[in-house]
């Protein structure tokens, strides 16, 4: 159910039982059963979020990023989805969608997102992975792996289980 001032586009595909904070937009995205949308929330054209999953407020997830379901986004993330990114092309004029495209990025099953931390474009963050706030993620995240840093490095590997109590 959407809060208020929400802006929820018409080509929007929202899952059963989807919960959607104030102030959130979103536009050509589809989300799954069960997730929680927070406040202040975008979500881009061309974005899959999973089943129950968690976007945190003050999140901003652009197109390319595909999310499988059960993952947790903390508060204030940024994923990037343009490795150059510039306002005008080589001849000064401003750029349109036809002068670049959207380089993907994977967060998948069962993965969490720590507070203010930026996800570069092109990389895929594990099943069960965990990345610690703050965190700057350049590189692919092994599955089960905690990483944190700028760059986000790995602290230890090992395998969680879906099944964990809630905090």
């Amino acid at each position: 159910m959407p809060g208020q001032f929400c802006v929820i586009a018409p080509d929007v595909k929202l899952g059963r039982d989807v919960v959607i904070h104030h102030f959130v937009n979103l536009y050509g995205c589809e989300i799954g059963d069960e997730s929680r949308i927070g406040s202040f929330v975008e979500i881009q054209k061309r974005v899959r979020i999973g089943r129950r999953c968690k976007i945190s407020s003050h999140t901003f997830i652009c197109e390319g990023v595909e999310i499988e379901d059960e993952v947790f986004v903390g508060h204030g993330v940024v994923f990037i989805n343009d490795k150059f990114p510039r306002a005008t092309t080589a001849e000064g004029r401003l750029q349109t969608d036809d002068d670049w495209h959207a380089v993907p990025t994977l967060v998948k099953r069962g993965a969490s997102i720590g507070s203010g931390a930026t996800i570069l474009c092109g990389v895929t963050i594990g099943e069960n992975a965990i990345v610690g706030a703050g965190a700057v993620v350049t590189k692919d995240v092994p599955g089960g792996a905690t990483v944190a840093g700028n760059p986000a490095r790995a602290l230890k590997i090992e395998s969680l289980p879906i099944e964990q109590e809630p905090n």
